[in-house]
């Protein structure tokens, strides 16, 4: 497993410089649309190369570019970049997540900010946050002081944004559901509704397995807090 982390940090590194290095107007246009139903646009593709290039020899890739890739014992079920539009915006949420499974079942989860260079790794003995230069790694630990949620699809759904604010349950929609679910610890809840794609959850996920959670095939709702999650769970399930 750590030569899966290692190789997975070493492609990430490789994708942010070739993010900050690439000029070709190319590979900021619409190419088609991906297996996970979204339009992939240049960078996305060039990032899935790099992922592959590194982890195929891990397993077979089940990526929300091209699909599945290679094969293997093990599935690396990845979304190369996830926040695309924010990437096309410079608006600094934007990253990708990466899960090896066994058997269905996840073993290690990585998410990174390509952004600010956050990143999270979960495997079944830790989850540990640091920077994606950075060798230095600390416990990932519940903030107590969280004033916000995070509300991914907000704007789709206007009524649950309103009834949300009318019980003083502040939210931002930052539009990355990997990263968010990454950051779930950190904020006061995070909700998803909508379309429901293993591409974009299965690494976030992991990383929420000790937080309150609810999911079905249209919602997700998790807090740190079982007071703000049963608060937020009745407003969105009423």
């Amino acid at each position: 497993m750590q030569e899966f982390i290692r190789e997975t940090i070493k492609a990430c590194q490789e994708i942010v410089v070739m993010l900050g290095a690439t000029t070709d107007p190319k590979a900021y246009i619409p190419q088609y649309a991906g297996a996970g139903g979204d339009l992939c646009v240049g960078l996305d593709l060039m990032a899935e190369e790099i992922f592959i290039k590194r982890l195929g020899r891990f397993g077979q890739i089940s990526s929300e570019e091209s699909g599945i890739v290679g094969e293997g014992e093990a599935q690396i079920v990845l979304d190369p970049i996830d926040g695309t539009d924010n990437l096309l915006t410079h608006f600094p949420y934007y990253g990708t997540s990466v899960a090896y499974l066994i058997e269905g079942k996840p073993l290690v989860g990585i998410v990174c900010n390509f952004a600010n260079g956050d990143i999270f790794i979960k495997d079944k003995e830790q989850f540990l946050q640091g920077k994606l230069h950075s060798a230095h790694f600390t416990a990932v630990k519940k903030h107590h002081t969280s004033k916000v949620g995070l509300f991914e699809k907000a704007a789709l759904y206007p009524k649950i944004s309103e009834a949300l604010t009318l019980a003083h349950l502040k939210y931002r929609a930052p539009g990355a559901v990997a990263l968010s679910l990454a950051y779930a610890h950190y904020a006061n809840y995070m909700v998803f509704l909508g379309k429901m794609r293993n591409y974009d959850l299965e690494a976030g996920l992991f990383m929420c397995e000790d937080l309150h959670m609810y999911k079905d095939e249209m919602h997700i709702i998790i807090s740190k807090d079982k007071e703000v999650f049963e608060k937020v769970k009745k407003i969105i399930l009423k």
